[in-house]
């Protein structure tokens, strides 16, 4: 026999609702008797480590947030029973890896409070964020009022921009503060150059940023709650804008352009109702698609680390063969600075997402890692990446692509591969400064004798200093005394003997190298003409090279 509906105590916001407007896969609803259709009033966390009176529960239409209670643990079927007693709409508890247990189930069969969970991998705060952020967005005063708008989902700014451009009749863009564009609309026919200006680079023109601001534009556009007009001229079709805030924090803006037709005659209070509309929306995607980008990020590293589970939370697909890309951003020898490295990057992982679906990126400090997928039979689906990572403006780029891997599991290879790459990359700047500035860019396979070589020095280093002989003497008096012998072997050593070549790269005179040649084997015992000081020499000047 079914249970009654419970009592519902007013037209507030359903937990179906809910559940559509937050991001798919945060909750998941493991039982519910009276169905999801029940009123919910506030969210509330529920610690089971602590001392609670059940009488703090007696609000019907709770959400609780059980932190620290799993489906499998003993604790739930009594968090359960407690909070169905008190009227709650539903419990939300951990999943875990056994799943939940029968007397569980059974006694969320019986009672009237559904059961929900969330996936480890996402905290209680991020759904407690989620779940009220909902909740204020659909409460009768929220900030809704644009047709289409109401049963959007939380975030989903890209279905905004298409809803207001259809109430406004213009194209449509989103852009947060910085005049970094968030979301755009579609459009058969774009307004003017401009507009495919600012979509293509992801922000507005800096000096369509200058002119606004000289113009008074966006002081106008923050000191006001009204939609602002920009009219057409010779150059532009007309732009009307709206600031999107939340009390007195500005989120962002709506910007309407007229798409070779007049605007609609209700184009500014469809605008304007749009701009409070999107309150909510601009937001939550300011919270939690910060939160998402570094979940995501962190997914991505752990797939280079060899966690092949992580590929569905990358939206990776299994079974395709992927390569690995890693890019590192520098002034000269040393890292680039942060603004100059960011920009850089943020370019490259831009590049990235364009060059074809499935590519994903994540950054560690000024380092980018980008897996590729790669077509059937392609061995070198990262070479337009690698020519773009070339050709990157204001800054050294050193980028290095690992061969093509036929299996997630196998990733860690491919990106320990790049970067040695990288590695190699870096060790000729430092060696050969003279070759040439720029950005640097190359496969596996064009450096794999000097990635082998990088990897018996590695190899050797710990031995290396447990020894001691002519060449560690030489090394030790440079460190001490300033003196410039080990350069001038390692430049001789490079040109295989060409004293002239040698010492141009060195900018000294042919006779100031022979004379230090000469030097280091009468103070040290360095003598180049016996192999095994060669040897000894070139070795140890790379590891001093590698780690100075």
């Amino acid at each position: 026999m079914p249970l009654p509906e419970p009592e519902r105590p007013g037209a507030g916001p359903t937990l179906e609702h809910l559940l559509a407007l937050i991001a798919p896969g945060t909750l998941d609803v493991v039982a519910a008797p009276c169905g999801t259709g029940v009123p919910v009033s506030d969210v509330v966390l529920h610690d089971a480590d602590e001392e609670r009176d059940e009488d703090a529960w007696t609000a019907t239409g709770l959400i609780l947030l059980a932190v620290g209670v799993e489906v499998s643990s003993p604790a739930a079927v009594g968090v359960l029973c407690a909070a169905d007693r008190a009227g709650a709409a539903a419990v939300v508890m951990r999943r875990g890896a056994r799943g939940p247990r029968a007397a569980l189930l059974e006694a969320a069969e019986q009672g009237r409070t559904a059961l929900l969970t969330r996936p480890p991998g996402l905290g209680w705060t991020e759904v407690l964020g989620r779940l009220r952020t909902a909740l204020a967005h659909s409460l009768p005063d929220g900030a809704g009022g644009a047709a289409g708008v109401d049963g959007l989902r939380l975030g989903d700014l890209p279905g905004l921009a298409n809803i207001v451009a259809d109430l406004v009749g213009g194209a449509i863009t989103i852009e947060d503060p910085q005049s970094r564009v968030l979301a755009y609309s579609r459009m058969a026919h774009e307004p003017d150059p401009l507009r495919r200006l600012t979509i293509l680079g992801q922000e507005v023109p800096r000096w369509r940023v200058a002119e606004l601001r000289e113009s008074g534009f966006f002081q106008a556009l923050w000191n006001t709650d009204d939609v602002v007009r920009r009219p057409a001229d010779d150059r532009y079709a007309e732009r009307l804008a709206v600031a999107v805030r939340h009390g007195s924090e500005v989120l962002g803006s709506i910007w309407a352009a007229a798409d070779g037709r007049p605007l609609a005659e209700d184009a500014v209070a469809a605008l304007r109702t749009a701009g409070r509309a999107a309150v909510p929306h601009l937001s939550h995607h300011r919270t939690w698609g910060r939160v998402a980008a570094r979940a995501r990020e962190g997914a991505v590293h752990a797939l280079l680390a060899g966690s092949v589970q992580a590929a569905h939370d990358v939206g990776i697909v299994r079974g395709r063969p992927y390569a690995v890309m890693v890019a590192e951003a520098h002034d000269g020898r040393e890292p680039a600075p942060g603004d100059l490295g960011d920009r850089v990057l943020d370019v490259l992982a831009l590049q990235a997402a364009a060059y074809r679906p499935g590519c994903v990126t994540a950054r560690s400090g000024q380092r980018l890692y980008v897996l590729v997928p790669a077509a059937d039979d392609e061995t070198d689906p990262v070479r337009t990446l690698l020519t773009a990572a070339r050709s990157v403006p204001r800054g050294v780029v050193f980028a290095g692509a690992g061969p093509v891997v036929a299996d997630l599991a196998e990733l860690p290879a491919s990106r320990d591969a790049a970067k040695l790459v990288v590695r190699v990359l870096r060790d000729r700047a430092t060696r050969l400064p003279a070759s040439g500035a720029g950005s640097a860019v190359a496969s596996y396979a064009e450096v794999a004798s000097e990635a082998a070589v990088l990897r018996l020095l590695d190899r050797m280093e710990p031995l290396w200093g447990a020894l001691s002989g002519p060449v560690h003497a030489m090394l030790e008096h440079d460190r001490a005394h300033g003196s410039r012998y080990g350069a001038s072997v390692a430049a001789h050593l490079d040109a295989f003997g060409d004293t002239a070549a040698a010492a141009e790269r060195l900018h000294v005179h042919p006779n100031t190298l022979r004379y230090r040649l000469r030097r280091a084997r009468e103070l040290f015992g360095v003598d180049l003409a016996d192999p095994a000081v060669r040897l000894l020499a070139d070795i140890g000047l790379r590891l001093r090279a590698a780690r100075p």
